[in-house]
């Protein structure tokens, strides 16, 4: 249900209001309908108004009788004493309603009897003791309908508390995975730095703690937020990169190819760094010329998909069996966190070589 719904949300005693008026309106429509076809002769108009305003003692009596039957159900230990206080709270208002109407009848006449009414006392015992059990079946009928509500209504609350700690979980175990994920990144940045040190590139490994520095920053700033836009998510890849090309300089080229009309799209933030630095280190790494990465995106039949291509060595034949290392694992755990079931994450070989890894989300935008 959005704001705009819960903003107009009518108050229990509206509805317990226009309940007994309606009851009201069609015993007294029906009575004097019938009584008319008949051929009966009686004050009409007052005897309308004196059979819809009998109901009034009954509707003022509801939230009392909800009440009583939240804090003393009968089925507890204490059913007797619940029951008893039921009972009790049944006769006295059947006597009020009984008060009530006999001063219609008393003032209005509305049977038209030509002696009158009758007593006011004769007239009260009269409906009290006739109308005793009908008042105790609607008693008991209020009580259901009562606890019918408030088991529906504990029953959402139980439901949105649910989710509500579904949800608490969800981002506790997406952090978890995510803060996995940033120290193994992390120290495979600092072994290629230790590389270009054992190598004496020192302004390069220079070069690449300030990138590290720089992209670092940003993970961070944005460590709350689950998903970011697809043209955030290319821009902290591309910090990425320009670590990875201080160290492998001219032989790591880069395509980019997504339409502008998808960089609103969400997608899981560091979704592509894990698939990048997988194409880094078992396609790029291996070949001494270096290679190519091309990354793509598209969107059709309601999802969005992005792919990571290297033409570097291809997968091995026992590739889904020997696993696929801690940062496509921990991405795809993530994914199940967000998504459930609706996401697909797939590595495979394109033609003799080349390996091409892509991800498929539901597509939304922001």
């Amino acid at each position: 249900m959005d704001g705009s719904a819960q903003g107009i949300r009518l108050p229990r005693w509206f509805w317990i209001a226009a309940i007994w008026f309606g009851v009201g309106l069609f015993d007294a429509t029906q009575t004097v309908f019938t009584m008319r076809a008949e051929g009966m002769h009686h004050a009409w108009v007052r005897l309308f108004f004196t059979l819809l305003f009998a109901w009034v003692p009954l509707a003022l009596a509801t939230p009392i009788i909800l009440a009583l039957g939240r804090r003393c159900p009968p089925w507890h230990l204490w059913a007797f004493s619940a029951w008893f206080i039921d009972l009790v709270f049944c006769c006295a208002i059947c006597l009020i309603a009984s008060v009530w109407t006999a001063g219609f009848e008393v003032l209005l006449n509305p049977w038209a009897y030509p002696s009158g009414p009758g007593t006011f006392l004769h007239l009260t015992f009269f409906r009290f003791f006739s109308g005793l059990i009908s008042y105790l079946v609607l008693y008991v009928a209020v009580l259901g309908i009562g606890y019918a509500l408030d088991s529906r209504e504990r029953l959402a609350r139980q439901q949105t508390e649910t989710a509500r700690l579904n949800e608490q979980l969800s981002k506790a175990q997406l952090s978890a995975l995510r803060r996995q994920l940033e120290p193994h990144f992390l120290f495979n940045a600092l072994n290629s730095i230790a590389g270009l040190i054992r190598e004496n590139r020192n302004d390069a490994a220079v070069n690449m703690i300030a990138g590290l520095s720089d992209f670092l920053r940003h993970v961070v700033e944005d460590s709350s937020r689950q998903e970011v836009q697809l043209g955030e998510e290319i821009e902290y890849l591309q910090k990425y990169l320009d670590i990875q090309k201080v160290r492998f300089a001219e032989r790591l080229a880069l395509t980019v190819q997504v339409p502008t009309e998808l960089l609103r799209s969400q997608v899981p933030s560091l979704i592509l760094q894990p698939m990048v630095e997988n194409a880094v280190k078992h396609g790029i790494s291996r070949r001494a010329q270096g290679g190519e990465i091309r990354i793509s995106a598209h969107r059709s039949n309601g999802m969005l998909t992005l792919k990571v291509y290297n033409d570097g060595p291809s997968l091995a034949a026992n590739y889904e069996n020997t696993g696929s290392g801690v940062g496509i694992s921990n991405a795809r755990a993530r994914l199940r966190g967000l998504y459930g079931d609706s996401f697909e994450l797939k590595m495979q070989n394109q033609g003799s070589h080349g390996v091409e890894a892509s991800v498929s989300v539901p597509f939304r935008e922001k």
